[in-house]
């Protein structure tokens, strides 16, 4: 178990222990009784400031700690020897818990309800049931592409875990909690009242069951990310467990840079330092550096991968390549995450640079995101869209309604009417809210989510909307329908597509155009092999053999715990970043997609018989199609600039038809050879080998996700009935490739295009007055006509 010592809290607490580096084996009795814990971590940094502190160091006083340690760590402060001091707690902390010692106070099961929930009662619960615990929806999604599952029920999560009290969420507004009783009910597949673990595979069913493999990719590959467990020992993905995984600092690369004499600066897998990262009153000082909130990047030891929207909230895709070269001319990028990575374009959110009446300075992903987004509520949901509590417009409004006057539900509805009643302000924050994060001024009240909590950070103020970022930024919100009455429209596009054409704001995402692009991994290549006794870390074996303090197997350095049968391999088939597809979402709205799991399988048995090779699964999808899945996603890749109504109207790809209307990169059902050949085809050669393997079921592009004549080729989405593509009728409405021709024919006619065609050059805007003159001239001939 990693050795280190560390943080003295009440509430949010620590990570993963290191070994000392140079703990006295024995110190002066004496000393122990009078320093505690410090007098071998002497230097260790205050976990946090201001009454949390205060109250900490008072408390640690009592139990002969006055630094507080023993208030969260637990252990023996007037021990001699190590040893003595990680053991046991002092009798006053018993009403806690055992007798322990917690390495890692924040760790979820067992630790951070004894130390965490001194304070923040019910929230390692709430946590315990959240998607950052149970991964509930990635289960879902996996299995479904996988054949494994036929249901858009939720049926696994990391835990067998019920919801014993029923749909009223532990938290939140009276509204808030009728909102989610009737959401619960109204969607029973996506708010299960119970999960089952995700059972482990019978190696010996895989000859006769090979779809079953996607249970052990599931676990060796994709569970990792729950805060459950601690992180994976790669740069980017070190972490703590539970409340430590987001509330305690971690470098990408891992090193202790504070000043506990006894923790090891050279090895990974520390902490940055020990203290809180959390809300605007909680100062973090570091290398000379203040900072408050929680970075994204600490967010982003988690959502890299997946529907990626850490990494591309800040601008970054994986690449293969690694490019370009360092300095030396030999060495590429580090690896990240186990990947490279290329900057496409950050979120605007993110931003750092300076926009009008704002400072320099970006936004983080909690500034948006709520208690509940990121805690749970106390309900079990299955998907991000049961969980999240947040809309664009919550903030934003509509072109003809401010924030306020929005009815709850507005932007999820499901395609179902909702009432018209404004939502209003309220006048006072959560009660976790006033407790614990920074409580703002309201002025005219705080504005609020979708489903009637408020934004305890968002306020309006006058005639603005004012932001209360962590960071310590205040940012005033673009409000559309302000906008809308100044006119102060960026560009005439803008006022078009949001003022004069209905449907777009009536059925479509905000980030459906202001999305700049999505990372889309085409075909995923999954080998899964069972021979020879092959195995790998299974993170849910891990997850469910926690110790009484609440640390998994894993937690320990130079191991990444326990394993299971079975060795995953994995590849793609190519990389796209722009222009992403565009379908229908869970809430019916159209949303960008991206690739999900295109699952692409060879399965080799315990044997170490191939017994499929390059095999696709099938859904129950829309009567059946291949679990090759499209997602709708919010990229977090937002924009000012929309993309252009030629990208999606003049655009196969947007459509559903994919790139270039998926005329390229067919064949794969045939696989190819390079060699020597007549101009027959005929290979020449007899000793030749073959360069792309077939995948017999692949006829299409894998971008390609519908015919033009309305064939759901592949899986869309697999939480949600209403996922899919666009629908038909749509479809054929957006069109309108082709339209150059549409005056362009004429050029075969030289009386009539001698007539309006110009000798020099016509750029754009002259192109745009010919067809305004067009249009004039066609609305003067019908009013004449009539």
């Amino acid at each position: 178990m990693r050795q280190l010592l560390y943080f003295a809290i009440l509430t949010l607490v620590g990570a993963t222990a290191a070994s000392a580096q140079s703990t006295p084996e024995e110190v002066d009795a004496a000393l122990a009784a009078e320093q505690g814990c410090l007098s071998c971590h002497e230097g260790i940094e205050d976990f946090t400031q201001g009454v949390m502190m205060e109250t900490i160091h008072a408390q640690g006083e009592e139990y002969g700690d006055p630094g507080g340690c023993v208030v969260c760590h637990g252990g023996t402060p007037s021990a001699t020897t190590k040893e003595e001091a990680h053991s046991g707690s002092p009798a006053d902390l018993a009403e806690y818990g055992p007798h322990d010692f917690y390495p890692d106070p924040g760790a979820l099961w067992g630790a951070a309800e004894r130390a965490c929930g001194q304070c923040h009662d019910g929230y390692a619960e709430r946590l315990s049931k959240s998607l950052m615990n149970t991964e509930a929806g990635k289960l879902q999604g996996n299995l479904w592409s996988w054949g494994v599952l036929d249901t858009h029920r939720s049926v696994y999560g990391n835990y067998a875990l019920v919801d014993e009290d029923g749909f009223v969420p532990s938290v939140g507004t009276e509204a808030y909690q009728d909102y989610m009783v009737a959401f619960a009910e109204a969607h029973p597949d996506q708010m299960p009242a119970s999960m089952e673990q995700v059972p482990e595979v019978d190696v010996d069913q895989i000859s006769e069951h090979p779809n079953l493999a996607g249970i052990t990719y599931s676990r060796q590959q994709c569970q990792r990310c729950h805060v459950g467990v601690t992180g994976r020992e790669k740069r980017g993905d070190f972490r703590g467990a539970g409340c430590s995984s987001c509330h305690v600092p971690y470098s990408n690369d891992g090193f202790y840079e504070g000043n506990d004499p006894t923790i090891a600066k050279d090895q990974p897998g520390k902490l940055l330092v020990h203290q809180m990262q959390a809300t605007r009153k909680s100062k973090v000082h570091v290398n000379g550096i203040e900072y408050s909130g929680i970075p994204s990047e600490t967010c982003n030891s988690c959502h890299n991968r997946g529907k990626r929207i850490g990494v591309s909230y800040q601008g970054i895709m994986e690449f293969p390549y690694g490019s370009p070269y360092g300095e030396s001319g030999a060495s590429k990028q580090p690896k990240l995450h186990t990947k490279n990575y290329l900057f496409i374009k950050d979120d605007l959110h993110h931003q750092v640079e300076s926009r009008p009446g704002n400072p320099e300075g970006g936004m983080l992903c909690q500034d948006c995101h709520t208690t509940i987004d990121m805690h749970g509520d106390g309900n079990l949901p299955g998907t991000t869209l049961a969980q999240v509590e947040i809309e664009c417009e919550d903030c934003h409004g509509t072109v003809s309604k401010l924030p306020w006057d929005l009815p709850l539900g507005y932007g999820e509805e499901f395609q179902t009417e909702i009432a018209d009643t404004p939502r209003g302000l309220a006048e006072d924050s959560l009660d976790e809210t006033f407790a614990f994060a920074t409580d703002y001024e309201p002025r005219d009240g705080f504005l609020l989510t979708a489903r009637g909590n408020p934004f305890g950070n968002v306020v309006k103020d006058g005639d603005k909307v004012i932001m209360h970022s962590a960071s310590g930024l205040d940012f005033e919100v673009p409000v559309l329908a302000q906008i809308a009455q100044d006119g102060s429209w960026k560009s005439p596009n803008a006022e078009v597509a949001m003022m004069s054409v209905g449907q777009h704001m009536e059925s479509m995402e905000c980030y459906a155009c202001h999305a700049d692009w999505a990372p889309q991994c085409y075909g995923c290549h999954i080998t899964v092999d069972y021979s020879e006794g092959k195995t790998d870390v299974d993170w849910i074996n891990n997850a469910n053999a926690r110790s009484d303090v609440g640390l998994t197997p894993d937690n320990e350095m130079g191991t990444n715990g326990l394993t299971s049968a079975g060795k995953v391999s994995e590849t793609r088939s190519y990389l796209r970043w722009e222009e992403p597809t565009l379908g229908i979402n869970g809430e019916g709205r159209v949303s960008p997609l991206m690739p999900g799991c295109q699952v692409i399988t060879t399965v080799i048995d315990k044997d170490g018989n191939t017994v499929v090779h390059n095999e696709t699964w099938m859904t129950p999808d829309a009567g059946g199609t291949k679990g090759l899945d499209h997602a709708a996603v919010q990229p977090h890749t937002a924009g000012r600039e929309a993309r252009s109504c030629e990208s999606c109207h003049n655009n196969p790809k947007a459509l559903g038809y994919g790139i270039s209307g998926g005329r390229f990169m067919k064949g794969y059902e045939d696989g190819f050879t390079v060699d020597l050949e007549t101009v027959q085809g005929q290979i020449i050669p007899r000793q030749t080998q073959m360069q792309s393997q077939p995948i017999p079921s692949l006829d299409h592009d894998l971008s390609r996700i519908v015919t033009e004549d309305g064939k759901q080729l592949v899986t869309v989405g697999s939480h949600w009935p209403l996922t899919g593509p666009l629908p038909q009728e749509m479809r054929e409405k957006m069109e309108r490739t082709g339209l150059c021709m549409g005056c362009h024919q004429n050029m075969t006619d030289e009386d009539v295009w001698e007539a309006v065609n110009s000798d020099r050059f016509v750029n754009n805007e002259e192109h745009q007055e010919v067809m305004d003159k067009a249009i004039h001239a066609l609305a003067a001939e019908k009013k004449a006509a009539e």
